[in-house]
């Protein structure tokens, strides 16, 4: 156990984290510079595309130190994204230090804090490291200052780098063996294993990503999860090198993966324990919990044949997230869906692309809605995510909210106009400090609500993509809610309906009477749009009708010819309204979903 470093690398997004793992890689002689490929363990094209880590990886390198020592470093790679925060902190409990990953140019950011909490909650031992100090505008000693004043780390272990060009690498290496302690544990102690992170196969089942904490677990074992207590027998156990590589057995302080012909990820929960039926452990590990989703979303096809395709695509991307939960849904106006349960916006957006890239079915989303508490009249209470299952007005007794805590960093020029959009999305209980000249760090309790809508892409426009912005969930607030509902034609389309607060619903009415009208087409009679709550209208809009000419063939004699023929036409396009339907085309759900200008 004395030559075995765990270890993660923690950073904001965009800070190098897979450059720099991919350079360690390369200089384990892990891989061939033939196969070899930038961010190596991402292995989703959104991945690599966005530059972000979704899922997260483990990798077991060889090292030969300059003592002469070998070693094994067992990386474990963290999602780098606030929506995946409590599966970076299981895969966290797994390790003994991190590499606190920094870029020169930028200095330290609202994650970088969020995820060096995260390690000292965890009491890893962590090495700042400065990455990128090629760039022309790094400035590495401020930096260092930075992580000396504002993050009370020692600044004589850090280490300089570019993991771009590979400078400073092999020292990075040096101080991992040096500073980092190893792993802890009794061999002959019964069996605890952290789940960190699962995933499937398609012909081995869920492969299980644990660090073995006490106890030892070889193939033929029969182990049990202590969660839910089921039981499974050990096909295979092995460690991650580029690709799986079966041992016989796992042993205390390592790190690998356990085959056990699981169906599904399910079962397999993150931050869950794993103990043998022979002799079990007395106690789970702590810090479990079950993933909570905090975002809710309708999903249906655009083509109403693809039903049966994103059923099964659903039960796939099931398959390797399991914190993605659905259900079947229906609305009047798109027909057959699912209503599904996300970590957050980041996760919606990527499920939705994978579904439409993946498996080549076009979606259309409903406004993403949070999950709320109603107290009843009746002393009962209720949960409702869906706008279409608020309760009757004149029956709820009380209704609450999800609230967060925002922390966002910025130069402090833009704290006028951050600030004005907290205050727009009723922000509460603000508070800053300077953490260096010249940047701002605000904190700022918000309804999650109006954070999924577009704050984030707000934030980013208003400070020139320089604030960072980072959350945590509080608890459930006092709200004065209300299901804004949208009538076109005075038809209700159950699909654009909303929940809001009482104090947004005529914007946010206004919006979307204003976006449907510049998408649904002219008719031959007049439409009204409309936003209503209950039986209150607060936003009209109305698409004018197109008119024929019909007074075209009088030329010259008494004006009531003409006044016959247009009264004629106005009987017309009256009758015309009455029993006409509107078409609303499929862009126009896209449009009430997108920011006000």
């Amino acid at each position: 156990m004395k030559n075995i470093r765990n270890f993660s690398i923690i950073a904001h997004i965009d800070h190098g984290k897979s450059t720099l793992a991919d350079r360690m890689i390369q200089m384990c002689n892990m891989i061939s510079v033939r196969d070899f490929k930038d961010q190596l363990l991402d292995s989703m094209d959104i991945e690599r595309e966005r530059g972000i880590t979704i899922k997260s990886q483990t990798i077991c390198l060889p090292y030969k130190a300059q003592d002469g020592k070998e070693y094994i470093l067992n990386l474990v790679d963290t999602p780098g994204h606030v929506d995946f925060s409590y599966e970076v902190s299981r895969a966290l409990s797994s390790c003994e230090g991190a590499l606190l990953l920094i870029d020169a140019a930028q200095g330290v950011e609202a994650q970088t804090l969020a995820n060096l909490y995260l390690a000292m909650e965890n009491d890893l031992e962590v090495i700042p490291v400065i990455n990128k100090i090629d760039l022309p505008s790094a400035d590495p000693e401020g930096v260092a200052l930075q992580i000396e004043e504002d993050l009370g780390l020692d600044s004589e272990h850090v280490q300089y780098c570019s993991a771009k060009n590979g400078t400073g690498v092999d020292k990075i290496l040096e101080a991992i063996v040096a500073y980092l302690p190893p792993p802890e544990g009794d061999n002959s102690a019964p069996l605890q294993a952290l789940i960190f992170d699962a995933n499937y196969d398609p012909f081995r089942g869920t492969i299980i990503s644990v660090r073995i904490i006490n106890g030892s677990v070889k193939a033929g074992d029969t182990m049990r999860f202590m969660s839910n207590n089921k039981e499974y027998k050990v096909d295979e156990v092995g460690y991650f090198k580029i690709k799986r590589t079966p041992t016989k057995s796992l042993s205390a302080g390592e790190v690998g993966y356990i085959l056990a012909g699981i169906k599904t990820v399910e079962d397999t929960r993150p931050g869950d324990t794993i103990t043998s039926i022979e002799n079990p452990a007395k106690q789970a590990l702590p810090g479990f919990k079950p993933v909570q989703q905090v975002v809710f979303s309708s999903l249906y096809p655009i083509s109403t044949d693809d039903y049966e395709d994103l059923a099964a695509a659903l039960e796939k991307l099931k398959l390797n997230d399991a914190a993605l939960t659905f259900e079947k849904d229906s609305s009047a106006a798109l027909g057959f869906g699912f209503r599904c349960g996300f970590l957050g916006l980041l996760h919606l957006e990527v499920i939705q692309e994978r579904l439409e890239r993946e498996f080549d079915i076009s979606l259309i989303l409903t406004v993403p809605s949070v999950l709320y508490k109603f107290e009843l009249t009746d002393g009962t209470s209720k949960q409702v995510d869906n706008p279409a299952h608020f309760p009757d007005p004149a029956h709820i007794g009380r209704i609450e909210e999800p609230y967060i805590r925002a922390t966002i960093l910025m130069p402090e020029k833009y704290m006028g106009s951050v600030m004005t959009l907290c205050m727009e999305r009723r922000g509460e209980n603000t508070t800053f400090h300077y953490p260096t000249p010249g940047r701002i760090e605000l904190q700022c309790e918000l309804p999650l609500a109006d954070v999924i809508y577009d704050f984030y892409d707000k934030l980013k426009s208003i400070t020139q993509g320089y604030g960072s912005f980072d959350y945590t969930m509080l608890d459930y607030r006092k709200s004065d809610l209300v299901k804004l509902d949208i009538l076109v034609n005075g038809e209700n389309v159950d699909a654009l309906s909303q929940l809001v607060h009482r104090s947004n619903a005529r914007a946010r009415g206004l919006h979307a009477c204003e976006m449907l009208k510049e998408e649904i087409p002219r008719q031959m009679f007049k439409i009204a749009i409309q936003a209503a709550i209950g039986g209150n209208i607060v936003a009209r809009t109305n698409i004018s009708a197109l008119r024929k000419d019909v007074t075209a063939k009088c030329y010259g004699g008494d004006i009531s010819r003409k006044r016959k023929l247009l009264e004629k036409q106005k009987a017309g396009k009256k009758r015309m309204k009455t029993v006409g339907n509107v078409d609303i085309p499929q862009t126009a759900f896209l449009a009430v979903l997108k920011s006000d200008h």
